[in-house]
Parts: structure tokens; C-alpha cells; sequence
């Protein structure tokens, strides 16, 4: 499997984000589910640089984050630190979270499943998050709804002035769609002499409810949620920017 999107460029990766307004937006979902179903530990699957880890574990609960990408953990590691109860493991999507059991949730979120290289490892993927929870425990995964996006032309979501040294940069992310895959497009350009630093267009899949479901109850599911975004809106195929589903173990 190839190493994710921004492999070599966390600092872009981060640049792009407002991590306090993402994580304002999308904590308080999580705060509800992990409330609601008892919620002390979780793995963070494809963590990227570990701001949605870090914020789980400054609740108190024990986090694991884990992703394919040994800059990314190392970003990660030194952005929040490594205090007790907080763990970084590098380790793609085709490798066991062991033991199984070993914790009470497991997400995958910011469009990273759909970064598979194909949906068999999807699957895959689905089923060890669902075989290293306990009982009654959650699965929450997020993925881009490339379905509402019109087929062809590029859907340009980012453009972001920042310094990387050496460099003072602009950092232009899109999206566009070709049938069932969708297609990430960033540039980086130096403002400098306007030298184009980066770019590249970076596949992934097109994921439906029904497979995810259909995945999830194959691993031993037993109660499916599906949203279209982090304030509880249903899922609706052809308008809904996220696609969200809520796997609880049986």
C-alpha cells in the first residue's frame, strides 16, 4: 500500500487546518457517543499528526494513535508529547491492532479509509477496528461523500498562505470525481519566485453506506448509525458532504 497523502509534507498537511475550529466542530460528537456508551480508551487508526488523539486524551481517556506514515507519528510525537496514556505506533492498515479487545472505541476519520487502495483492504480494515474493541464498544468512521460532487471538474475546497521554512508558501487543496473515484489535487507554490514546489493528485475511494454496513455487520456489528455530518444530520447520498457511520460491537 502507498504511503498516504502529505507522507512527505506533515507541515502542509497541518497548515491546511484550522485544528481548533475542526475539532470545536467535530468534539462535541464524539463527546456524546463516547458519554453515552462509556468511553475510556480508543485507537485513532491513520492519525495523520495526532490532533483529534490528542484531543480525546486531554478528556482522560487512554489513546493510541497509529498511523502508516512514520512523519506523520513523528509530527505527531512532537506536537503533543508522549505522557501516560497517550501512544504512538506507526502501522499501516494491513497490520493487526493487537491484542484484540484492547480498547473501548476505534475511529478513522478525515477521509482516511478512503485512502485504501482498494475496498477489499476497506474491509480489511473495518474488521480490525471491530476486533480491537470490546464488547459493546464503538467504531466511528468518516469519509469523504464523493457523491455529491459533479463528475470531472476540480471542486477547489483550500487555499492557504503559510511559512515553511524556507519557504513563504501558497497551498491550494481541491477535489474533483471520474466515476468511482475521487481525486485529491494540492499544489504548493513558492511566493517567492512563484515556483511551483508540489503537486500531485492523490486517488481514493468512493465508499457507499451500504458496503460500510455491509462490512461492519460481516465483523460483528450489531447497531448501525449513519450521518452526513458531526451535528446528527441524516445521511443523504446525493447532498450530504460527510459520510459518517457508527458501529457498535456486539
Amino acid at each position: 500500500m502507498p504511503l498516504q497523502l502529505f507522507d512527505q509534507l506533515p507541515d502542509v498537511y497541518d497548515a491546511l487546518i484550522d485544528w481548533p475550529k475542526r475539532l470545536a466542530n467535530e468534539g462535541p460528537f464524539y463527546r456524546r457517543w463516547f458519554d453515552r456508551l462509556g468511553i475510556h480508551s480508543a485507537v485513532d487508526v491513520a492519525c495523520g499528526t495526532g490532533h483529534h488523539a490528542a484531543m480525546l486524551h486531554g478528556w482522560g481517556l487512554r489513546i493510541e494513535g497509529s498511523d502508516l506514515s512514520p512523519k506523520m507519528i513523528e509530527q505527531a510525537r512532537a506536537a503533543h508529547g508522549e505522557p501516560d496514556g497517550l501512544r504512538w505506533t506507526v502501522r499501516g492498515f494491513d497490520q493487526a491492532i493487537e491484542p484484540p479487545g484492547s480498547f473501548d472505541a476505534a475511529i478513522c476519520v478525515g477521509n482516511s479509509l478512503a485512502l485504501a487502495p482498494d475496498v477489499e483492504m476497506v474491509r480489511r480494515v473495518i474488521g480490525e477496528m471491530l476486533a480491537a474493541i470490546r464488547g459493546g464498544g464503538l467504531v466511528v468512521v468518516h469519509v469523504l461523500n464523493l457523491w455529491r460532487l459533479p463528475e470531472g471538474p476540480c471542486t477547489w475546497q483550500k487555499c492557504r498562505r503559510a511559512t515553511l521554512p524556507p519557504h513563504d508558501v501558497l497551498i491550494l487543496k481541491g477535489v474533483h470525481r471520474a466515476d468511482r473515484h475521487g481525486f485529491v489535487d494540492l499544489v504548493v507554490a513558492n511566493l517567492a519566485d512563484n515556483a511551483i514546489l508540489h503537486a500531485e493528485s492523490v486517488p481514493f475511494l468512493g465508499l457507499e453506506a451500504d458496503e460500510l454496513e455491509d462490512f461492519a455487520r460481516q465483523a460483528g456489528a450489531r447497531q448501525l448509525d449513519f450521518f452526513g455530518g458531526y451535528r446528527d444530520q441524516p445521511y443523504d447520498r446525493s447532498r450530504s458532504v460527510d459520510l459518517l457511520m457508527v458501529a457498535r460491537r456486539g
